[in-house]
């Protein structure tokens, strides 16, 4: 792999796009690039395959929408689907077709999104039309192959959206077999919030020399971000969340839980206290998530309880706060659930609940993203004692999350120290 700096923003009418597309751009309010659009356009429309890192709320989609749309050779030409986008969630295939529909103002481009949970007759009926772009989870995407309605051999790209959370949730067998069945003169932009080793052997197998443009801030701690924590016994959880949106108001909120189950109870306790709240998690059918999602984006909900799974769907910019009610499980997951506020360059605060035992867990956090997250403090409400997290509990966490034997000392943080609170107990 080849990495390129990342280049000075420049206009969209400086990157080489037609008046089709200004007028498009013009049309749907953006009025200059974003670091990864003023990056990745020009190496995209290229052709060359391209890793780029960059969070959600970067303008992300836009970048790979724009050339694909730039790219698109007449019916005459090409017959069949040319593009193909992979998304982790129903939610994000919705969003990123309705973003490509947007861009794609003044064409007539097809554009069709695949995935579970809605009946694959009308998709079917769909795809019968000249179809240039797809957007698609991998699982419905290898049902239309199955079925024959879904024909790759005259594609021109593919690109993996939040590749690394496609593979956390057990995709990457399918899209292997969907890469395997992709010409391989194609074109691949992998677009990653993070950029673990399994990604980067997904990348080296199935990219042709791509090039590696990194976007995000070198800390996950970006200064649109404030991160805080509160210490809170678990049985007290529910006061302090009531209380804190009471103090904060937010304009748009998620409360992230860790399972379905304490999704839904949270969400059946909450909405007697707190108006405008609403939950979503893998179990809601389709239909009924397509409409807290609608009604989320349309800002008709105020507060939304979700899971991780369906959090890294939700791309909504005027989200104010996120609240883990539950501390994440894995430290990436912490990563991608803040980074659903602070937006497109907007203010955002997360507030992260901690029961006195989780100190560790905690700890981890903040050696992941290298950076200490602040204690807050909240009137009328008293916190338990601070969470503790001895270098020991560290490494036994660390090497159970791992699948490892405990190391001897904790792994430092990116800038090869620890976070002052680690290194005190060291």
């Amino acid at each position: 792999m080849t990495e390129t700096m990342t280049p000075p923003a420049t206009g969209f009418a400086e990157l080489g796009l037609s008046e089709t597309m200004l007028a498009s751009l013009d049309a749907a309010g953006y009025l200059e690039p974003t670091p990864i659009q003023a990056g990745l356009i020009p190496r995209a429309l290229a052709g060359i395959d391209v890793l780029g890192q960059a969070r959600t709320g970067t303008g992300k989609t836009a970048a790979f929408a724009i050339p694909i749309l730039e790219r698109l050779r007449p019916h005459s030409e090409v017959h069949g689907t040319q593009a193909l986008v992979l998304v982790p969630t129903r939610e994000l295939a919705v969003q990123v077709r309705e973003e490509i529909a947007k861009l794609a103002h003044g064409r007539k481009t097809h554009i069709v999104a695949l995935y579970g949970g809605k009946p694959i007759r009308g998709q079917i009926e769909k795809l019968k039309r000249i179809t240039e772009i797809v957007v698609g989870t991998p699982g419905r995407v290898m049902d239309h192959m199955a079925r024959g309605t879904l024909v790759l051999s005259n594609l021109q790209c593919v690109v993996l959206d939040e590749a690394d959370r496609m593979l956390d949730i057990g995709f990457r067998p399918d899209i292997e077999k969907i890469l395997r069945r992709c010409p391989d003169s194609r074109q691949t932009l992998l677009l990653s919030a993070t950029v673990p080793p399994p990604v980067e052997k997904l990348a080296q197998r199935y990219m042709r020399d791509p090039e590696t443009m990194n976007f995000s801030p070198k800390d996950v701690s970006v200064d649109t971000i404030t991160q805080y924590y509160f210490t809170v016994d678990r049985d007290r959880k529910f006061d302090l969340l009531v209380k804190l949106l009471k103090r904060e108001q937010p304009t748009q909120a998620i409360v992230f839980c860790r399972t379905k189950q304490r999704t839904d109870k949270l969400h059946e306790h909450l909405r007697r206290k707190w108006p405008g709240v609403d939950c979503i998690h893998g179990d809601l059918q389709q239909s009924a998530r397509d409409r807290v999602m609608k009604a989320f984006r349309e800002g008709k909900i105020a507060c939304m309880v979700a899971t991780d799974v369906v959090g890294r769907g939700i791309d909504v910019s005027n989200i104010s706060h996120i609240i883990n009610y539950d501390i994440p499980q894995f430290c990436d997951d912490y990563v991608h659930r803040v980074g659903r506020t602070g937006r497109m360059g907007r203010e955002g605060v997360a507030y992260t609940f901690v029961s006195p035992e989780e100190g560790g867990e905690l700890t981890r956090i903040e050696m992941r993203i290298n950076s200490l997250l602040q204690r807050a403090e909240l009137e009328g409400f008293e916190q338990s004692d601070k969470p503790q997290g001895t270098p020991e509990e560290i490494a036994a966490a660390e090497a159970e999350q791992n699948g490892e034997q405990p190391p001897a000392t904790p792994k430092m943080g990116r800038g090869g120290r620890a976070p002052r609170r680690i290194r005190k107990a060291l």
